[in-house]
């Protein structure tokens, strides 16, 4: 099945109106795009304006082959930054740009849905969307004898899919299995160059990995990342590598060895730093450590190097993704509970106080995650003598539990002991006896010495 353009009815007869319309969708996602910040879209110099609108009538002007070239360049620019959610809006551009050019029966597109199906698989979650376009892609390469790396890459990527929705492990096995023999004799026929060869070879690999990973059986799955190592270890990209180390620390940490876990985050940390420090990789993977070192019976051991890293990733989460994002919310949170095991109370309650305004933020003030943060920060004030204070905070805490779990739920009832406990202490009773109304000045009392102090005023 040749690769050139498509000619016939079912591609060129629908080209028109179908281009327009993606025209108009291209142009619509650039210009709201460009337009989303409000304000500081308004203060942009002209100039910029200017180049925005001639870059759009370029891309209108283009095509469909060309538009194609630029969605796959942009997709791939997306995925090298972990922009999953643009990088699948090309992808589904690029499914439609190669049906304008391949036509809808043509291996192009099978691939290109392919493609799109694992992302949304991978970066969405969504099992059914995912199926749907395998399954077509499937139809298109069912009828199809082409025989070449493309199509092993396609039933890889559709055994992988079907696998993970349906959890058909050991069916996922053999075909992953099979795929190794079939690439075995691409390769002696000198069928596949050298690059595609290894894209290939580490599609199946990295599968087997996770099958044997899902399956329970660590060993064989961290055999198989070995072999995936040993295939990277001629130039091949850091990014992979680092990605493979990762996999190999899990699997060493559910093992209960930490110290394989810690050397192979380190090596992946060494990664991460070398291709862009500060990173989100790097936030990712400093957590990662952070929790290794702090997963230990005694945490106490390894505070420091659990600092530093908690600190690390808490750093470049902000930088990266912002203050307000929940990676960082919960690498803050983890941070936390760890400062609470070491005795760090203070400090604890400290990190709570400036993430709380976040989290109504993003939560909302009835959640979840605010009440945990208000539990925290009044536990460590009860500890610290700070009765009122803890009171008045645990008070708070308890309004919202009592809205999301009930007044019979037993975070609830233990925070209401809790409130009454500190409601006998001598602090906070005197407190509420002066708040009381009946402990006040009458009304008229307070207005007549007004008019006592006013009078007297005058009279000097």
């Amino acid at each position: 099945m040749s690769l050139a353009p498509h000619s016939g009815s079912s591609g060129a007869s629908q080209q028109p109106s179908s281009v327009t319309a993606l025209d108009r969708s291209f142009t619509s996602l650039n210009m709201s795009s460009s337009s989303s910040s409000g304000e500081s879209m308004r203060e942009e110099e002209e100039s910029t304006i200017i180049s925005q609108k001639e870059e759009i009538e370029k891309y209108i002007l283009m095509s469909p082959a060309e538009k194609l070239l630029l969605c796959e360049r942009r997709a791939q620019s997306f995925a090298e930054n972990e922009k999953f959610d643009s990088y699948i809006q090309e992808l589904v551009r690029c499914l439609a740009l190669c049906r304008l050019v391949y036509g809808n029966e043509h291996f192009a597109v099978a691939k290109a849905q392919s493609r799109l199906a694992k992302a949304y698989l991978e970066y969405k979650g969504w099992p059914h969307q995912a199926q749907e376009h395998a399954s077509r892609a499937n139809e298109v390469l069912s009828s199809s004898q082409q025989e070449d790396r493309a199509v092993v890459t396609h039933k890889i990527t559709f055994d992988y899919i079907h696998f993970l929705t349906q959890r058909t492990l050991a069916v996922a096995e053999s075909s992953f299995h099979k795929a190794e023999i079939y690439m075995r004799d691409i390769v002696a026929q000198e069928a596949i160059g050298k690059d595609d060869r290894l894209d290939t070879e580490y599609e199946i690999l990295t599968n087997l990995a996770r099958v044997f990973q899902r399956q329970g059986r660590l060993k064989e799955a961290l055999n198989q990342w070995e072999r995936v190592l040993a295939l990277l270890e001629d130039g091949a990209p850091l990014t992979r590598i680092s990605y493979v180390y990762r996999n190999m620390a899990a699997i060493e940490q559910e093992k209960g060895h930490l110290g394989g876990a810690l050397e192979h985050l380190l090596k992946a940390h060494s990664i991460a730093v070398s291709q862009s420090a500060g990173g989100l990789e790097e936030a990712q993977i400093s957590h990662s450590l952070a929790l290794a070192y702090s997963s230990t019976s005694e945490p106490q051991n390894n505070e420091e190097s659990a600092t530093h890293y908690f600190e690390e990733s808490i750093r470049a989460f902000r930088s990266t993704i912002g203050p307000w994002d929940k990676l960082t919310l919960s690498a803050q949170d983890d941070f936390s509970h760890f400062l609470l095991l070491t005795g760090q109370q203070e400090r604890c309650a400290e990190m709570q106080r400036e993430t709380l305004s976040f989290k109504k933020r993003i939560f909302g003030e009835l959640s979840a995650e605010v009440e945990e943060a208000l539990q925290l920060i009044g536990g460590v004030e009860m500890t610290q003598g700070r009765m009122r204070h803890a009171h008045r905070t645990l008070k708070k805490c308890l309004d919202i539990q009592s809205v999301i779990y009930g007044p019979q739920h037993k975070k609830t009832k233990a925070t209401q002991r809790s409130v009454d406990m500190l409601s006998q202490s001598p602090e906070v009773s005197e407190r509420c006896k002066k708040s009381l109304p009946e402990t006040r000045p009458p009304f008229c009392a307070v207005v007549g010495s007004i008019f006592e102090v006013t009078s007297c005023m005058s009279k000097s």
